[in-house]
């Protein structure tokens, strides 16, 4: 699918002061981020902190970045979780019509065996009307998703289109970059390996930091797709320091610190996140302030 080339974000979902989904922030975030040259959005990732969303919430979410949107990106939508039939029963009675895929987390908590995640996503396959992005996120989920099951799932489902691959381990994503069917993409989950990965051959990245630095960070995923090496190796270098400090202490509480030092959002998190602490805040707000002062 050329439309999942390049640099997708995880959009976050930035909260008021008192708690409650803030619209106009969330629609400042798209824009952002649209405007930095990312090639498309996801909503309801993890980072979207669904999690703690009531159905209300989500739905809310999911309206706002279709509105602010407006038909300009493609847009990704998380349906996953632990519970199958919960998933086959949202994807058949669900309005799909604005997405050009779903991303569906492998089964958390449960720690299935690989058939049992094979199984998972033969049924999710089955009842999507759109394409499927398989997400394999282990420091998440509690298991991995060997390339033997996503490649089994990639040759048995043509509507199984790809995978955001996040367990760190370039290793293994060379393994599926090597094995893949040809039109299969291996999209990346880890900010600071999406450089290297899209040099073996992979498609992207749906990216955390990408919607903090769009500009930047997509031109890094461009540069590379265009093997442009050394230009591309410019950019990761020059944002690595900040990978590392929004994951510091939990996603998305570093990204929205970020937006914070950007006067785009408030960092507010929900329990049981809590937002980053005065030294990490000091430093991202520093490192803001560098990347301003590039531009």
């Amino acid at each position: 699918m050329q439309a999942l080339i390049g640099t997708g974000v995880a959009l976050v979902t930035p909260f008021k002061v008192d708690f409650s989904v803030d619209t106009e922030a969330l629609k400042r975030i798209v824009n952002f981020s649209i405007d930095g040259g990312i090639e498309y959005l996801v909503v309801m990732g993890t980072t979207a902190e669904n999690a703690t969303l009531s159905s209300n919430e989500k739905e809310l979410v999911i309206k706002t970045v279709i509105e602010a949107n407006n038909n300009r990106l493609p847009l990704v939508l998380g349906v996953g979780g632990n519970n199958t039939m919960e998933i086959v029963e949202e994807l058949k009675t669900r309005d799909l019509s604005a997405f050009v895929a779903i991303l569906s987390v492998s089964p958390y908590y449960n720690k299935p065996t690989q058939e049992g995640i094979y199984q998972h996503f033969k049924a999710i396959a089955q009842a999507s009307p759109i394409p499927v992005i398989l997400y394999n996120v282990p420091g998440r989920t509690g298991s991995n998703m060997l390339p033997s099951t996503v490649l089994r799932l990639a040759n048995d489902f043509k509507n199984v289109v790809g995978i955001k691959e996040a367990a760190g381990d370039i290793v293994q994503a060379m393994q599926l970059l090597k094995n893949k069917p040809s039109d299969f993409l291996v999209i990346s989950g880890d900010d600071m390996i999406a450089l290297p990965m899209v040099l073996a051959g992979g498609a992207g990245v749906i990216s955390v930091i990408g919607q903090g630095f769009p500009k930047e960070f997509s031109e890094m995923i461009r540069l590379g797709l265009n093997r442009k090496v050394d230009e591309a190796f410019k950019y990761q270098y020059l944002l690595s320091d900040s990978i590392d400090m929004i994951f510091e202490q939990g996603n998305p509480a570093g990204i929205k610190q970020v937006f914070l030092s950007q006067g785009i959002s408030e960092n507010v998190v929900r329990l049981p996140l809590v937002k980053v602490d005065d030294s990490l805040a000091e430093r991202l707000d520093l490192f803001v302030k560098k990347i301003n002062t590039l531009a």
